[in-house]
């Protein structure tokens, strides 16, 4: 049996109102019902997936009534509406649209109809489809090939679409915010200018404090004045004995003279705090030699990666936005590469608490020093605050290429990295292991393997490095992750937290950073400060 379409008596589809939870559907137009105070805003991403789970069933739902209406009703408009979501009188006429259906999606996509782009005649709405079918009186067949082409079609721009969403999200998280420039040439000139804003620091009666061991040390290695302002800030406002406390900041000649100023003229109280370059230090000639090749291998990965991003399909699903990694600041980062140089950085420390600068500390962290790492080198949390082996996004799997197998011999996929951020280092015992030198083995080895041993990111390689020297501690000292899109930390969890860690490109100074979790970063700024207001950091 073939059945045509004819658009006599068409002119317009009318769905009657049916009750919803919470709304109702009137003249295809969403009213809610609900109460002023139960409405929520929905964003533009909820609305497209909305959409995109909707429409096909509407699509074919509707083109089944239009064909029933015109050969079984005298008035198609007058049995459309109760047959919406019922209606026994086109059995028949339902059933061969069934099996066009199957045959439409049971078919190869190898060309013609049923290929994603379609041709340049391929209706590309429900309007176009209807009047196609009319004018060229096609049967359910044809029609079914049609709509299979153009959900197909869609579905194709949606995830194109997603896909070039999240890279210009990820290429924001490069830029620089004015504000954070301004400060910094704010301070540039201030050091200039300001006798105060070059004075020693620490002054000469804490210099001891520097290599005390007996004092609780804290290292930041950053380029960001008010990042390093809010994890200082932020640490001494929770801790119970500031005084205690010897901040070492180090950073790049660029903006060594910037961080000194503020660091000069605004007071941290009790504490100390060092502020020191890169080039102040004076290294072994083969220290310089190692960190000019480290940082030459992980240019090379990342030129290399860079450019398989832009070579490869963009219609990629979720699975491959971890090679979004490589638009990173940190991936070239040479700061961020240097944490693995920490006993090349203070010589005379024995135990030090890293903290990244993306980070804000809510409760006391003394403890820390006192942790007994049980023969370990560094203390990190494994498992996330969601329970036992939990660590969604920091599996493996996740970092490594498991296909490779140097990498599927030695690793277990499923295994939750460790986080970074946050960490107790041993500096005494990692000068009596070989890490630092495993860790430059295995960057050779990537070199020699084409780049294919693990995915973008600067971590990979240090957890190969620090495999079993790694001394798990409780979740509720680290909750990270909230650099993300939508974070998915309970707001009670993160209260409790002795971190909180913005890890992620949405670093909670740029514009693209999570308002929900912002505020927990904006409060530790100190907003009566004439630099930042003149440079507009807070509102």
């Amino acid at each position: 049996m073939k059945v045509y379409v004819s658009a006599i008596g068409i002119k317009r589809l009318a769905v009657s109102t049916v009750a919803g939870r919470g709304g109702v559907w009137r003249g295809m137009k969403w009213k809610n019902s609900l109460p002023a105070a139960g409405k929520r805003r929905l964003s533009h991403r909820t609305i497209r997936l909305f959409a995109g789970l909707l429409l096909p069933f509407l699509l074919v739902r509707t083109a089944l009534l239009v064909l029933e209406s015109a050969s079984l009703c005298s008035s198609p408009i007058g049995c459309l509406t109760w047959r919406f979501f019922g209606g026994s009188d086109g059995a028949l006429l339902r059933e061969e649209l069934t099996r066009a259906l199957l045959e439409a999606s049971g078919s190869e996509n190898g060309g013609g109809i049923g290929t994603v782009e379609g041709s340049n005649s391929d209706p590309v709405s429900f309007k176009d489809l209807v009047k196609d079918m009319t004018l060229n009186r096609q049967d359910i067949k044809a029609f079914a090939f049609k709509t299979k082409a153009m959900i197909a079609k869609m579905e194709h721009i949606v995830k194109t679409a997603q896909w070039h969403e999240s890279m210009y999200w990820h290429l924001a998280a490069r830029g620089v915010p004015k504000s954070l420039h301004c400060l910094s040439l704010e301070m540039a000139e201030e050091y200039a200018v300001n006798a105060a804003a070059r004075s020693r620091i620490p002054l000469p009666q804490y210099i001891h404090r520097l290599t005390d061991t007996s004092f609780h040390h804290v290292v930041l290695l950053t380029d960001n004045i008010l990042a390093a302002s809010v994890v200082i800030s932020s640490t001494l406002n929770t801790s119970r004995n500031p005084e205690k406390l010897v901040f070492h900041v180090v950073t790049d000649k660029k903006t060594y003279t910037s961080m000194h100023a503020w660091f000069s003229v605004n007071s941290i109280g009790s504490a100390v705090v060092e502020v020191k370059g890169l080039h102040q230090y004076d290294w072994p000639h083969e220290v310089n030699v190692a960190v000019k090749e480290m940082l030459e291998i992980h240019h090379q990965i990342w030129n290399h990666n860079y450019r398989s991003l832009k070579t490869e399909d963009l219609e990629c699903g979720n699975e491959n936005y971890h090679k979004l990694d490589v638009l990173s600041p940190s991936s070239v980062s040479l700061l961020n590469h240097l944490r693995v140089y920490l006993p090349e950085l203070f010589p005379d420390l024995n135990k030090v608490v890293f903290l990244d600068d993306d980070v804000v500390v809510q409760h006391d962290l003394s403890p820390l020093w006192d942790l007994d790492l049980n023969q370990k080198v560094v203390a990190a949390v494994v498992d996330s605050w969601c329970g036992t082996d939990c660590c969604p996004g920091r599996k493996y799997k996740d970092y490594f290429n498991f296909t490779n197998p140097i990498i599927s011999s030695i690793l277990y996929e499923n295994r939750c990295g460790w986080l970074c951020g946050v960490n107790v280092f041993d500096l005494q015992r990692w000068r009596k292991s070989n890490i630092t030198a495993v860790y430059h083995q295995w960057l050779k080895l990537s070199l020699n393997s084409g780049f294919e041993l693990w995915h973008p990111g600067a971590l990979p390689p240090a957890l190969l490095a620090f495999e079993n020297h790694v001394h798990d501690i409780d979740h509720s000292w680290h909750i990270a992750g909230l650099g993300y899109r939508y974070p998915l930390v309970d707001k009670q969890i993160l209260e409790t937290a002795a971190v909180v860690h913005f890890s992620g490109p949405a670093k909670p100074w740029l514009e693209i950073g999570s308002p929900e979790a912002r505020h927990l970063w904006t409060r530790h700024i100190n907003s009566s400060n004439h630099h930042i207001r003149k440079c507009g950091i807070v509102s």
